[in-house]
C-alpha cells in the first residue's frame, strides 16, 4: 500500500501547484498524470493546456473523466507515483452518468475510488476541492454537486494518509 495525499481548498489556492512541487519526490521515477478535466468550452481548453504546460514532460497523462478506479488498477505494476487531478471535476462529469436524485450510486464510485488508491502500490497525490464551506447554495443542482463532492472528499480523505488543506498558497496539515 502507498501513501496517499489528498489536497484540497478552494478555488486559486494552489492546489494543483502543491500538487506538482510535492511530485517532485518521485523526480526519475514512474510519475502518471490522471486528468479529468474534458476540454467542454474554450475557457477550459485553456485551463488544461495551462496545467499541461505547468506539468513535467516525464509525467505519463491518462485522460479519464470517469473510470478512475479502474485506471488506477491498470497502473498497479507500472507507476510509482499518480496524480488524480481533480475529484471535483470527476463528481462533475459523474453527475451526466447519474444524473437521477439517488447518492448511492456516487457513494459506490467514491468508495471504490477510495478502496482502488488504499489498496495501490504505488503514492498517489490526489487533488480536489472544497465547496461547503459557503452558502448553501440556491438550487438543487448545486446543492446536489456539493453534496456529493463533500461525502467523495470524505471517503478519500479517510483511505489518505495525509490531508493538506490549501490557504492563500500555503498547505495546512490536517491529517
Amino acid at each position: 500500500m502507498g501513501q496517499i495525499l489528498l489536497i484540497t481548498g478552494g478555488a486559486r489556492s494552489g492546489k494543483s501547484a502543491y500538487a506538482l512541487e510535492r511530485a517532485e519526490e518521485w523526480r526519475e521515477q514512474r510519475r502518471f498524470f490522471v486528468a479529468t478535466a474534458q476540454a467542454l468550452d474554450a475557457e477550459m481548453a485553456e485551463r488544461i493546456a495551462r496545467h499541461r504546460h505547468d506539468r513535467a514532460s516525464d509525467f505519463t497523462t491518462i485522460e479519464e473523466p470517469i473510470g478512475l478506479a479502474g485506471v488506477l488498477q491498470g497502473l498497479e505494476r507500472r507507476a510509482d507515483l499518480v496524480v488524480v487531478d481533480c475529484l471535483t471535476l470527476w463528481v462533475s462529469n459523474l453527475m451526466g452518468v447519474y444524473p437521477e436524485n439517488s447518492a448511492a450510486p456516487f457513494l459506490a464510485e467514491a468508495g471504490a475510488l477510495a478502496e482502488a488508491l488504499a489498496a495501490a502500490p504505488f503514492a498517489s497525490i490526489v487533488v480536489t476541492d472544497e465547496v461547503g464551506d459557503g452558502i448553501v447554495p440556491e438550487n438543487p443542482v448545486a446543492r446536489r454537486f456539493r453534496d456529493l463532492l463533500g461525502w467523495t472528499n470524505q471517503a478519500v480523505a479517510r483511505a489518505a494518509t495525509e490531508v493538506i488543506l490549501m490557504v492563500a498558497g500555503y498547505p495546512v496539515r490536517v491529517k
